[in-house]
């Protein structure tokens, strides 16, 4: 347990800015238009030798209602709840805003401590909105520049004090963990430190932000029946059922061609992003409209990235004819993926949390058969048998022989297979290959990789001249 920083203010103030700038990477989406920020987005940041963990918030709305804005206030107010430590940013520019003094008296009321700065500072021009800031009542203001990194040292001088008292409190409740590292070459179980990265993709309104607020038991992501709220690949920690789990909450992704802006452009991106960094990725469906152009789009690609995948099919308590409905949704799909042939496919309700302990197993299931091994005296057994069963061509009356196979990763399961005329091989005895070892070795659904090679000749005088007599034995001869 670490200092919690939740960075608060009005919208495009550079909230996210700053953010990007603690954390060191560019995590957050950073637009010139307002109210691009719209969830919570944690980092693990870190200035000089402090670390802790940071917390971007949408801009402070006063809009109270049910409304987007509204909504938008309420996850802000949830974080300064969370929060050790909320740094109050003001722009120093513009100087004080009505809404900047409304939320200043927020912040006295709810937050335990409260570190006020004035951001976009450098230069004399922002000079008088920094003696402005001294109105609000909250302490000196920290002169900074988010977009220069202007002020950091004072930042880390206000955050000490802080961070020391939040390490003396993390000293006291600090839960007591073993974690076993696997070395054997087997799969490793996901422990506290590497928790089990899991990616939620969709277009947008799936229900992906509704689903992960299930699993959480709590509100943290922002829905509504707008589509395309979620903007960021927002990560949070859990554990679910005992196992530790980073969740990712992307963007809705469309078609190519309708997404224009350069704001969605960024979300897009970000999702593609998160979907690269999971080890499984769950690609869910509107079970109204299922397995459309993008649906297959984003599964393909999770593949092509060699990623553990379940497919999902959300709003299933809306269905009727749910027997019939799950039958042809079943021979869709292995019509329309057969790349993923066996993946598990969840029928669940993120609205109601009804098939969540299914979705679970098929999350374990996955991550299971994407770190499966396979010995090379079991593989070499099988291929003799395959082999016996269904003897590969022989492309212009050169048979092509299979000699030997092993397993060269895992993660996604990789194979190699020695043989003579690689390049002769047609994609179809792949396949097969393929196809069985998904079907003998209990690796439904995950991608594999299979590689053929030429076994080099091992023979050293291979390539020289023929050596001719020797001068010995042609002066013999003569």
């Amino acid at each position: 347990m670490t200092l919690t920083l939740a960075i608060v203010g009005r919208p495009n103030v550079g909230k996210s800015t700053l953010f990007n700038r603690l954390v060191g990477k560019r995590l957050a989406l950073v637009d010139d238009q307002p109210g691009v920020t719209r969830d919570l987005r944690e980092g693990e940041a870190r200035l000089g030798d402090l670390r802790f963990t940071v917390i971007d918030t949408a801009g402070l709305e006063e809009a109270t209602d049910e409304s987007l804005q509204g909504r938008m206030r309420k996850l802000t107010e949830r974080a300064v709840d969370m929060a050790d430590v909320c740094l109050f940013v003001v722009d120093a520019r513009t100087g004080l805003a009505p809404a900047d003094r409304v939320f200043a008296e927020i912040l006295r009321k709810r937050a335990d401590h409260v570190i006020l700065a004035a951001n976009k500072a450098e230069g004399a021009a922002a000079d008088a909105g920094v003696i402005e800031a001294w109105e609000l009542g909250l302490g000196e203001p920290l002169r900074i520049s988010a977009e220069h990194g202007e002020g950091m040292t004072d930042l880390y001088a206000a955050l000490m004090p802080h961070a020391d008292a939040a390490e003396a409190k993390a000293a006291e409740t600090a839960p007591i963990t073993d974690i076993e590292v696997d070395e054997d070459g087997e799969a490793a179980l996901p422990g506290a430190d590497k928790p089990l990265q899991v990616a939620v993709v969709g277009r947008p309104n799936a229900g992906k932000s509704t689903l992960i607020n299930r699993i959480l038991g709590e509100d943290r992501l922002l829905t509504g029946p707008e589509a395309g709220i979620t903007r960021d690949a927002i990560s949070l920690q859990i554990d679910w059922d005992g196992t530790p789990m980073r969740i990712f909450d992307t963007a809705g992704m469309r078609k190519k061609a309708k997404v224009q802006e350069k704001l969605e452009k960024l979300s897009v991106s970000d999702g593609l992003r998160a979907v690269k960094f999971a080890e499984v990725v769950v690609v869910l469906l509107d079970a109204a409209i299922p397995f459309e152009q993008q649906d297959l789009r984003i599964a393909d690609l999770a593949a092509r990235e060699g990623r553990a995948v379940v497919v999902a099919i959300n709003k299933w308590d809306l269905e009727d004819d749910k027997n019939a409905k799950l039958k042809a949704l079943r021979e869709a799909f292995e019509h329309l993926l057969p790349q993923l042939r066996g993946a598990p496919l969840v029928t669940l309700s993120a609205k109601t949390g009804r098939g969540l302990d299914r979705l679970n197993a098929a999350i374990l299931k996955a991550y299971d058969v994407w770190n499966r091994r396979v010995t090379t005296a079991q593989l070499n057994r099988w291929l003799g048998a395959m082999i016996e069963a269904h003897p590969p061509p022989a492309p212009q009356g050169k048979r092509i022989k299979l000699r030997y196979m092993t397993q060269a990763k895992t993660r996604p399961p990789g194979f190699v297979v020695m043989c003579s005329h690689p390049d002769k091989m047609p994609e179809s005895y792949n396949r097969y290959l393929i196809n069985g070892l998904r079907e003998d070795f209990d690796m439904p659904g995950t991608p594999i990789r299979l590689t053929l090679r030429s076994q080099a000749d091992k023979n050293p005088y291979k390539g020289r001249k023929k050596a001719g007599p020797s001068k010995l034995r042609k002066h013999l001869k003569s």
